[in-house]
């Protein structure tokens, strides 16, 4: 199982910029999503003139219905300078794979409890390690993205695009770099690496309290 935890009022406000369209996830209820607390949010946004309009569905991890469910809402994410997704990473991530030039952020942080995961139809994933990297990356998660879950660049040994440790699969700092230019954000690069932090993860709690 696995809970959303939205992200503070600030950095939320903050991602929004002056225009948003918004996302909310409603899926398996394996996930507790902080509904209540994100209208209420959503609400504020509204009122302010901010928000370009609201999708709220479930399984937006299903690749098939987001599609069908964003086509019907294009002018105005094209209105929008942001996507904000209330979701966990998998539905961010998914979102994300269909705006290619769009700035998609993710409003909540994902964190895991023991038990069923429940499953996706796609490969995307979530490492579930609460605190969410994906808006310093595109909407590409580096944890799961990279064999090394490294979240300060490449490791240096891509060859071709390619993993060293998966030769099958893509550099996901690659990936990262190659969606961050097409949205003009490679600035978001130049900073120091925000450092993760893991003591929002549940298996970080167990371990301290064993």
């Amino acid at each position: 199982m696995l809970i959303t935890e939205l992200k503070s009022k600030e950095e939320i406000l903050s991602l929004a910029g002056d225009k948003a369209f918004i996302i909310n996830c409603l899926g398996c209820k394996e996930i507790y999503f902080p509904e209540k607390e994100a209208k209420e949010l959503q609400k504020e946004l509204s009122d302010a003139g901010k928000v370009t309009g609201i999708l709220t569905t479930d399984y937006i991890c299903n690749p098939d219905n987001m599609k069908l469910r964003l086509q019907a809402h294009l002018e105005q994410i094209e209105e929008a300078d942001t996507v904000l997704v209330f979701s966990c990473g998998v539905g961010v991530q998914t979102v994300a794979e269909f705006l290619e030039d769009k700035k998609v952020c993710a409003a909540c942080d994902t964190i895991r409890l023991p038990g069923f995961q429940g499953v996706t139809p796609t490969e995307v994933d979530c490492g579930q390690c609460g605190e969410c990297y994906l808006n310093l990356t595109g909407g590409i998660c580096p944890i799961t993205a990279c064999s090394k879950s490294l979240v300060n660049g490449p490791c240096g040994g891509t060859k071709d695009g390619k993993c060293e440790v998966d030769p099958s699969m893509e550099c996901g700092w690659e990936r990262i770099y190659r969606r961050l230019e097409k949205l003009g954000r490679l600035d978001v690069l130049r900073f120091p690496t925000q450092m993760h932090d893991f003591s929002t993860d549940e298996v970080t709690k167990e371990c301290k309290e064993s």
